[in-house]
C-alpha cells in the first residue's frame, strides 16, 4: 500500500481461537508489524480502544473489527479522504452513497436504521452512520475523545461523534459495505436497545 502500518490486536480472552490465529500472523508477518495485545478477559470496547491506543506508535489509528465486516479494502479511501480534507476523523457510513449493509435480517436493519434515525433528529451530529466502528482518527484527537466519552456498548461510537462536534472536529465519511460475520452470534438484545435509547436520551439531555 506504500504506508506504514502496523496491526494491533486485542483480543479479550475470546473462547473462538482469535488469539492462536493472531500468534500465527505475527510469526509470518513479523511483531513490528503484527502486535498482539490480549487481555485475560472482557473489559468492554472502550478500554481495549485506551489499550490499543497505548501501543499505537503512528499520528492515525485505524478501528475495525477483526470478524471482517469491516473490509480492509477501504482502508485506502479513508487514507486518502482524510489527506483530501485534512480530516480529524473518517467515519465508514453505511448509510450514504454506495455504502449498504449485507446478511441482516429485517428486524436488524430496521433496529439500525430506526436508531441512526432517532439519534439525526435529537443530536443533529452532521454524520450520517453513528452506529459504526470502522473509523480513522488521528491519534490525539482519539486521545481527548476517550477522555470525555462515558457511554458504554452501542451508545459509546456515537457518543464519539457527537462529542467530536462539540469540540469542533472535522469529519469526514467514506461509504462502506458492511457484510455480518459468517462465524458467531450478534450480541444485540432486548438490554443493549433499552441501553442504547437510555444513552441517546442522557446524551440530549447533556449536548
Amino acid at each position: 500500500s506504500g504506508n506504514n502500518f502496523e496491526i494491533i490486536i486485542i483480543d479479550d480472552g475470546s473462547p473462538d481461537g482469535t488469539q492462536e490465529i493472531a500468534e500465527q500472523l505475527e510469526k509470518i508477518y513479523g511483531s513490528d508489524k503484527i502486535l498482539l495485545r490480549p487481555r485475560e478477559r472482557k473489559l468492554g470496547l472502550g478500554t481495549a480502544y485506551i489499550h490499543g491506543m497505548k501501543h499505537a506508535t503512528g499520528n492515525f489509528i485505524v478501528i475495525m473489527d477483526a470478524d471482517l465486516s469491516h473490509h480492509p479494502k477501504f482502508i485506502p479511501e479513508f487514507i486518502r479522504k482524510q489527506k483530501e480534507g485534512n480530516f480529524d476523523i473518517v467515519s465508514g457510513t453505511r448509510y450514504k452513497g454506495n455504502g449498504g449493509v449485507y446478511g441482516w435480517d429485517l428486524k436488524r436493519k430496521l433496529i439500525s436504521r430506526g436508531a441512526n434515525f432517532l439519534t439525526q433528529v435529537l443530536l443533529r451530529p452532521g454524520a450520517s452512520d453513528l452506529t459504526g466502528s470502522f473509523r480513522l482518527y488521528r491519534k490525539e484527537v482519539l486521545q481527548k475523545l476517550m477522555e470525555k466519552c462515558v457511554s458504554k456498548g452501542y451508545v459509546f461510537q456515537m457518543e464519539m461523534i457527537v462529542r467530536a462536534r462539540q469540540l469542533g472536529y472535522t469529519i469526514g465519511e467514506v461509504p462502506i459495505s458492511f457484510v455480518d460475520r459468517v462465524y458467531g452470534e450478534s450480541k444485540l438484545g432486548g438490554n443493549e436497545i433499552v441501553s442504547f435509547l437510555k444513552g441517546l436520551l442522557t446524551l440530549f439531555a447533556t449536548t
